[in-house]
């Protein structure tokens, strides 16, 4: 046989290591030309000499690159059948393809790099025409795409410019050649989802590992703009260069005295072709010149270094930004901003102008949940304004580069970035790990993750045929973003492993910019890096790395608190933790935003948000990129509330009834910028306010005292002084009287008596059949009993019943996504879903007071198929004044009970009636505890002690887009329902230490959903459909934390529900 061809006749750039990019232009830092000094100093990039393609672009759809269209790059190609679609955009999106897919670590496709599957790369091929405007025709012509995943082809007027991959790193090519100055251009792009790049972004691309992103392949065509000037900012733009002479990149840093007050601004300035340069620096009103310097220039580069005496430093608490102008000739301008800081690290801390800072940050994605990763410049900046309204100051990039105007808006707003390069591979763990021996997988998880890492890092990390393309990444990302004064470390990208190729990256970059540190957590013993980074620590750890003398590097937690469902719990140890040791400089929450991509039930129509599986994606990973502190439509979350109050500048410390300690926990400001205000509560209620002078002064870690209203004690039950710090003026973000920080001091314990009864006018009076007793008050109260069952059946007061169903021993909850993993598992495993009430026995008669009559019952708390149980002893008190107490006791027995219970209370159901709604002329629900908002054991310091209302029941239920447990209120003191008629009931737990006569805290729940319900449904809207119109009541005496086992440390032992004996008593009246 004589073979004459050979499919594919070449080798295709997008499956060829040895290619990375044809005819792009050198990597350099974000910038346009203007023509005059004022539209420069603008900023505003429609006044540069540019124009902005995006818009509607002709699109085609093709299974692979061999199957899409041939010459469509010619300008006769007749794209007139093709379809309209949006640049930028993903086309998963818009309906072609096979639709996003989520996985967590795993590879889709087969692993064998540096090759991707040739017949299924789904390839977009895009069509534009576009016309020179006169103003650029004489200039040079460059195109400029900030990012197209995951690589992509060019031609201008059928003549092919070039070719790039590397999702989130921008390319630029010079077309002046290739394009019609007066006439109509064609511009073809051709992009492909795969290519040998693919597997080193694992967090980008068409599968998203633990660092959640949906495929966004055809991300088309993104590029760069300043906020709030283009349509969306990931277009892509036409740019004119001067055609001779031209500034062609600048490096910029700030060099601080050793007293940290007067500064060099060091400049170098790329040239093509010579002329005059002219650096002038303004202040940051843009009205005076501090400082200038002019040279004649030729071909190369040009240092240039301006003294300033003391500047405006910048940090995140202080933005102060001035502005550099750089002209050639006077006649071509460039601006950019700089702010005055150095970083280094020094004396083992990671220091900014010469002070140690801490990172209370979070992990930040690109995503908007219609457009994906196409996020509109107005989007991205409200979610800026909620971390500053949040107390939040540092942003990870979490895995890649974010589009430019993230910086842009940090430099002015003001965050610390640790800015990631795009890489990760985290799919050859996998591999590793299922090749392991039985031995090896025996060994200690460190010691088998270690040995796997090693391993996998042999595909690409250690492999010298990779080194070009790491390398290649971190110089993109330094060459476009050096300039940001915001951008105070670097991070090589995540786990990825640790080899040669990251030590090259390290040394790249040290060669190049020397003024920030680097981070890379894969480094686990900061061989190479200049810090340690862990992810998801137990505290525990931390605080023993900070212990150990031989740790002479900081540790930055890159990950830590998975913000998955309802969760996380116990962040504030962690913060203690960082304001405790030094060298624990702060971390990045996991993560902002939940990634799902809002969707429709293709049978009913009901919108959703969609994750893993729910496009039909398979392998996928669930709803494991639900994780964040705000939900899908970027809305906070309660636990965005939680670590708002975890992280706050200003704690109090300490208190006396006449004085409260306070310290401030910035890092640089002091507390002059803020006000206090006070509100005195006695048994919720407010009974006093008024302003509390804050001495002058108080600077970052300083400590000080203030007076507390005079005469606290002197108030009758439970007081507390709730102390709030507040703008006193409005900042370029925050309102005046924004709330940073506040806090609940205790005068006066919560152990006070319970409600008293009301006294009764006569007695008792009980009739008795074999299958019910019927027990009346000496009022309006009628309770009826079943002796076989061993249970409440009907409670009514003036005719008006309370229970649609029997208040009944519980120990379950739906289980968290915090729950799943670690004590979710053990319920499951001991079947505690399934355990259910048995009667033994049941006896009553009067009791020791003449006004009441006892029925005590015994039960047994079991599951199916297992022994373990918990007997229960239950007596109710039925009381002449129509109260009735309900005391449990429980003593777990048998084998192999669970180590820890979700909660232990009464579960009932309320008739419709008390469900509240707009007719209702009382609130349906009120409470004395913790409120408005959600709270539990270990995630309740967010919210404040007092007395709350709510008109329905159903706005006590936290609608998480993964249905769980929710809607959970502690530390309640009382809770009160009303019915629609006006009839209440009041529930209260009686402290059994004080023989019953104090009250005790407890935790309440009400909503319109059962706990099987909430666990079988995998979306809101799923459970919806099984909402019931009674009121499902809960009325825990205790229940189990939260944690962050989703991604973490399971629920901490001071917050867990530990199985155990115990006893609780309630009191109905």
């Amino acid at each position: 046989m004589s073979i004459s061809k050979t499919h594919p006749a070449s080798q295709p750039d997008w499956n060829n290591l040895d290619v990375l990019h044809k005819n792009t232009l050198p990597p350099r830092t974000n910038l346009y030309v203007h023509n005059s000094l004022e539209n420069a100093i603008s900023y505003i990039v429609t006044k540069s000499n540019s124009i902005c393609l995006s818009g509607t672009w002709k699109f085609n759809f093709a299974v692979n690159p061999f199957e899409a269209p041939e010459g469509f790059e010619d300008p006769a190609f007749n794209t007139a059948e093709w379809d309209d679609t949006n640049v930028p955009s993903m086309w998963q999106l818009n309906g072609y393809g096979k639709g996003p897919h989520y996985t967590n670590v795993n590879f889709p496709i087969p692993v064998d790099p540096p090759n991707v599957p040739f017949e299924e790369n789904e390839t977009g091929s895009y069509v534009t025409k576009f016309t020179v405007p006169d103003f650029l025709r004489d200039s040079q012509l460059r195109l400029r795409f900030e990012g197209v995943d995951s690589a992509f082809h060019i031609w201008v007027n059928g003549k092919e410019v070039g070719y790039h991959q590397g999702s989130r790193n921008p390319s630029e090519f010079d077309v002046t050649s290739f394009v019609h100055k007066t006439d109509e251009n064609t511009l073809a792009v051709r992009v492909y989802q795969y290519c040998d790049g693919t597997y080193i972004e694992d967090q980008v691309s068409l599968f998203r590992p633990m660092e959640n992103e949906w495929d966004a392949s055809a991300r088309t065509v993104q590029a760069l703009g300043e906020a709030n000037f283009c349509i969306s900012y990931r277009d892509v733009y036409l740019l004119g260069f001067p055609a001779e002479s031209r500034i062609e990149d600048i490096f910029v840093q700030t060099k601080l005295d050793s007293e940290y007050v007067d500064a060099d601004l060091k400049v170098r300035v790329l040239v093509t072709g010579s002329g005059k340069i002219r650096l002038d620096l303004f202040n940051s009103w843009k009205t005076e010149i501090v400082a200038t310097e002019t040279k004649i220039v030729s071909e190369g580069y040009t240092e240039f270094s301006l003294p300033v005496k003391n500047p405006s430093k910048w940090t995140a608490e202080t933005p102060t930004l001035y502005h550099l102008v750089i002209s050639l000739d006077d006649s071509s301008f460039i601006a950019h901003r700089v702010g005055f800081r150095q970083v280094e690290v020094k004396d083992g801390l990671i220091k900014v102008n010469g002070k140690r800072i801490v990172l209370k940050g979070v992990n930040r994605h690109e995503h908007h949940p219609r457009y994906g990763r196409a996020v509109p410049s107005h989007v991205l900046k409200r979610d800026l304004m909620i971390m500053k309204a949040h107390n939040i100051n540092a942003i990870r990039t979490c895995h890649q580069p974010s589009d430019v105007t993230l910086y842009n808006f940090a430099d002015t707003l003001g965050f610390w970035v640790m800015d990631e390069a795009d890489i990760e591979c985290h799919g050859f763990e996998s591999i590793c790990d299922a090749a392991l021996s039985p031995a090896e997988r025996a060994l200690p998880f460190r010691e088998r993750q270690l040995l796997t890492r090693n391993d996998a890092a042999k595909w690409t990390t250690d492999n010298p045929d990779w080194e070009k393309a790491y390398v290649d990444r971190a110089q993109q990302l330094v060459h476009r973003d050096q300039t940001h004064p915001s951008v105070i470390m670097w991070s090589l990208g995540n786990e990825a492993f640790f080899g040669q190729n990251f030590k090259s990256m390290y040394d790249w970059i040290k060669s190049y910019d020397d003024s920030r540190p680097i981070h890379y957590e894969a480094d686990i013993y900061a061989e190479t890096m200049d810090m340690y980074s862990m992810m998801y620590p137990p505290i525990e750890t931390i605080v023993d790395f900070a212990k150990d003398g031989s740790k002479t590097k900081p540790l930055i937690l890159c990950e830590f608190i998975h913000a998955m469902g309802n969760g996380p719990g116990n962040i504030k140890e962690y913060i203690d933790a960082f304001y405790e040791h030094p060298k624990l400089q702060g971390g990045f929450a996991w993560e902002w935003a939940n990634h799902g991509l809002l969707t429709k039930d293709k049978e009913t129509g009901e919108e959703f948000y969609a994750y893993g599986g729910d496009f039909g994606d398979v392998p996928n990973d669930g709803n494991f990129i639900m994780d964040g502190l705000l939900y899908s439509d970027h809305t906070p979350s309660p636990g965005l509330a939680e670590y708002k109050k975890a992280i706050e500048p200003v704690k109090i410390i300490s208190h006396t009834s006449q004085t409260a300690t306070i310290i401030n926990r910035y890092d640089f400001v002091t507390l002059d910028h803020l006000e206090c205000s006070y509100m005195v509560l006695s048994e919720g209620v407010p009974t006093s306010n008024g302003r509390i002078d804050l001495p002058s002064g108080i600077g970052p870690g300083q400590t000080a005292e203030v007076g507390l209203p005079p005469s606290l004690t002197d108030l009758d039950g439970e007081v507390i002084v709730q102390l709030s710090f507040r703008e006193r003026k409005p900042t370029l973000i925050l309102p005046v009287g924004h709330e940073v920080a506040f806090g609940d001091i205790p005068i006066k314990g919560s152990s006070v008596p319970l409600t008293p009864r009301l006294h009764a006018l006569g007695k008792i009076a009980v009739t008795e059949t074999p299958t019910l007793l019927t027990i009346v008050s000496a009022g309006a109260v009628v309770w009826k009993f079943s002796p076989v069952h061993g249970k409440l059946r009907s409670l009514t007061k003036n005719s008006t019943e309370f229970l649609a169903t029997s208040p009944n021993f519980t120990a379950y909850r739906a289980p968290t996504d915090n729950d799943a993993p670690q004590d979710g598992r053990d319920w499951k495993d001991r079947l505690l879903h399934l355990a259910k009430t048995y009667t033994r026995t049941c006896t009553w008669g009067a009791g020791t007071d003449e006004d009441a009559f006892v029925i005590r019952v015994q039960q047994r708390f079991a599951p199916p198929a297992l022994s373990w149980s918990i007997d229960l002893d239950i007596t109710y008190t039925f009381d002449a004044s129509g109260g009735v107490a309900i005391r449990v006791k429980g003593t777990p027995k048998g084998q192999n009970f669970p180590r820890t219970l979700p909660r232990i209370g009464l579960s009932m159901e309320l008739p419709h009636e008390w469900a509240g709604g707009s007719g209702n002329k009382e609130s349906a629900v009120t409470w004395y505890g913790h409120g408005p908002g959600e709270s539990y054991r270990d995630k309740k310091l967010s919210q404040r002690t007092g007395v709350y209302r709510v008109a329905s029941v159903s706005e006590l239920w936290t609608d998480y887009e993964f249905p769980q447990e929710g809607g959970n209120r502690t530390d309640t003191r009382w809770v009160k329902f009303t019915h629609a008629g006006g009839e209440s009931i009041t529930a209260q737990f009686a402290d059994l230490g004080t023989e019953g006569k104090q009250r005790k805290l407890f935790d309440f729940n009400a909503s319109h959903y059962r706990v099987p319900d909430v666990e079988a449904a995998k979306h809101p809207y799923e459970l919806r459909r099984k909402k019931t119109e009674n009121v499902v009541q809960r009325l825990d005496a205790a229940h189990h934390g939260l944690g962050s086992g989703s991604c973490g440390p399971r629920t901490r032992d001071e917050y867990s529900l530990l199985t155990e004996e115990f006893a609780f008593e309630v009191l109905l009246m």
